[in-house]
């Protein structure tokens, strides 16, 4: 789905350049799990806003099912963030006014073949918290809302920047759980990005940063569900 050729990301000039991306070469294929390591300042989450179309690289080839995402303009860039992307962050990002079905019904308002808002929240195993407000839900099942409301829209493409960041271990299994069985279920590329190691187990190849650079990838010839981690 994804190629990616000497991606680089410059942020500043002079002495107050910043090499978030030193060429970095990488596919990423349908329907699979990938989980993206690395410290602080690697590159993860540049790398991770590039694909997504939040952010446009510097230098280097992104092409997406054969489309050049550095070339095209705003309108097709909003197009594909709307259409084909759907976006997991550490933090929820909830409308606290509205309930979990109402926060998850503003993406089915714009998508193009939405699933309905209740089907999303109970593929996260919240259908009995539909009208609860953010406000009435631990942050567990907040992040559960946000992870429905990324794929009532049946993305292509899932991208997920430490999605557990905020929770507890516990906690944290349950929304991993979540997101492996959307990836599953409706067969979305997954991106997931940590620092914990110990995520890697759950995934179909695992993608090592340092500096900007792609360090190494494995693949899993037995990837574990979320549930079975060894925290």
């Amino acid at each position: 789905m994804f190629r990616v050729r000497g991606l680089t990301k410059v942020y500043g000039t002079g002495a107050a350049e910043v090499r978030a991306l030193s060429g970095v070469d990488l596919d990423l294929y349908a329907s699979e799990l990938v989980v993206l390591l690395g410290p602080s300042g690697s590159g993860k989450t540049t790398l991770l806003n590039n694909l997504g179309g939040l952010d446009v690289p510097t230098a280097g080839e992104l092409q997406y099912r054969g489309q050049d995402l550095t070339t095209i303009d705003e309108t097709a860039l909003t197009r594909y963030r709307r259409d084909t992307v759907g976006f997991v962050f550490q933090f929820y990002n909830l409308i606290p006014s509205l309930t979990a079905r109402e926060n998850v019904g503003l993406i089915t308002e714009i998508a193009r073949d939405p699933m309905p808002a209740e089907a999303a929240l109970e593929m996260v195993n919240l259908g009995g918290r539909l009208d609860h407000f953010p406000a009435q839900l631990s942050g567990g099942e907040q992040q559960r809302v946000a992870i429905a409301r990324a794929i009532a829209k049946r993305p292509e493409v899932l991208l997920c920047d430490e999605p557990t960041g905020a929770l507890d271990v516990r906690t944290g299994i349950v929304v991993l759980e979540a997101i492996q069985r959307a990836n599953r279920e409706l067969g979305t590329l997954t991106v997931i990005i940590t620092h914990n190691a110990i995520m890697a187990d759950m995934a179909d190849r695992v993608i090592h940063l340092s500096d900007g650079h792609v360090h190494h990838l494995r693949a899993n010839e037995h990837p574990v569900p979320a549930s079975s981690l060894n925290w």
